[in-house]
């Protein structure tokens, strides 16, 4: 059986503590051991992984790859290139496909296809409700048995409080978490950016933080009630991590991720009109982008997730208010969150844990986020002081809707590795 060696990298894993320069070596698609000195003889091929950092493979609880059903923006295939070449190992993606994932048969096509293609985990998010509806609930425990991590309805969770505890409570008994896209779609209908001086300024309908702030405060009072995991989605706004700060310490089992547009952009980014910055939740305020990366600091914020949200160039070039919500963000993970550990935000194993450790805890996978002997050989090698520019020759995915297109990047995944194989390289 063929050994692979990494060598002599600086290894970083917040599930054993460590960081410092050593070995791994891989055999069987798991890791066999983690030491200094381990020789090149042992293995059949080996990586020298000197200067780089080694972590665990990243893992991102919230994308869409379209597929099946819009294919031409994304397909499980394209995403998952996209997705190794930005160091992600494992992928969690949204139900709102063509058809919904509301039904094992949807799943399984997602699995199956994913194993096919081989290069990460695909896990699948399953919907809450039938066709994302609002108004019966999915078949949520075959789709548990088909292979999904999480249930959610993404920006469509139900209105219908009823319904939304009657998931909440099987979500509970089936041990799987809910994933919400908390807002107010009374309060924040008709708007396309945050409302503030610069939806004033540019004459367009804008959608107010406390929409965010209240379909924060319902779902997590209903997670209460019924003792459910709920995981809030992109949170953007100071008055949602206010909520959940409070109910974290009221004990309710409440998880959160912010993107890295989140902590990165300002509402200023569609001053220009420019459409690739156009997501939901919108890009804020100076203090809110300010608030979600002091949440990361102090550990209110869990996880670091993408939302990748690929759409076509013709859907993005209309005008604004006629265009998409949705950016992606595969590729741009790694040296957007680098920012937070240069800025003094985070320690470089605070953002792994981040990136890694904690996101396998929320969906339960235990032989993922760490480089424990016995655990998958899932694992990203990266370079976070080489620059480049982001065009559109280094973009994997079908989509080009970023705000970062032309931007220079500091932070390079180098190597990519799933189940013990190198499924990317960049040297």
């Amino acid at each position: 059986m063929r050994r692979l060696l990494i060598k002599g990298g600086f290894v970083v894993d917040p599930s054993q503590g460590i960081e410092k320069v050593c070995d791994i070596l891989i055999e069987g698609g798991k890791v066999i051991k983690v030491e200094e000195g381990i020789p090149n003889t042992e293995a059949s091929e080996v990586i020298d992984a000197s200067g780089l950092i080694v972590s665990p493979g990243f893992i991102d609880l919230h994308s869409h790859l379209r597929d099946p059903g819009q294919e031409w923006k994304e397909d499980i295939e394209s995403g998952s290139a996209a997705a190794v070449a930005g160091g992600i190992t494992s992928v969690c993606c949204m139900a709102n496909t063509d058809p919904v994932n509301d039904n094992p048969t949807v799943t399984r096509y997602i699995i199956e296809k994913a194993e096919k293609v081989g290069l990460c985990d695909v896990f699948p998010v399953g919907a809450i409700t039938k066709g994302l509806k609002g108004e019966e609930l999915a078949e949520i425990g075959l789709m548990v048995k088909a292979g999904i991590v999480a249930i959610s309805d993404d920006g469509e969770t139900p209105r219908d409080s009823k319904i939304l505890r009657n998931a909440m409570d099987y979500a509970r008994s089936l041990g799987i978490p809910v994933f919400t896209h908390s807002e107010d779609k009374s309060l924040s209908a008709g708007g396309h950016v945050n409302e503030g001086i610069v939806s004033t300024k540019l004459g367009i309908p804008g959608m107010p933080s406390e929409a965010e702030d209240i379909g924060t405060m319902r779902d997590i009072l209903i997670a209460g009630l019924t003792g459910a995991h709920i995981h809030v989605c992109h949170v953007s706004s100071k008055g949602a991590l206010s909520i959940i700060e409070w109910a974290k310490k009221k004990g309710i089992n409440v998880t959160c991720e912010i993107t890295p547009h989140h902590f990165t952009l300002t509402e200023e980014a569609v001053l220009e009109f420019d459409t690739n910055a156009k997501m939901c939740p919108p890009l804020r305020s100076k203090e809110d982008v300010e608030a979600c990366r002091k949440a990361l600091e102090s550990g209110l914020a869990d996880v670091i997730a993408t939302d990748h949200a690929p759409h076509s160039e013709d859907e993005k070039l209309v005008e604004f208010c006629r265009a998409p919500f949705g950016i992606i963000g595969f590729q741009t993970l790694l040296p957007l969150s680098l920012e937070l550990v240069r800025k003094g935000y985070l320690t470089l194993s605070e953002l792994i844990k981040r990136l890694s450790t904690t996101p396998a805890r929320i969906i339960r996978k235990k032989d993922l986020g760490t480089l424990k002997p016995g655990s998958k050989a899932n694992i990203t090698i990266f370079d976070p002081e080489e620059e480049y520019t982001l065009t559109r020759n280094e973009i994997r995915s079908k989509s080009f809707n970023t705000p970062f297109l032309g931007r220079k990047l500091k932070g390079r995944v180098k190597f990519t590795i799933y189940s013990g194989k190198i499924v990317y390289k960049n040297v």
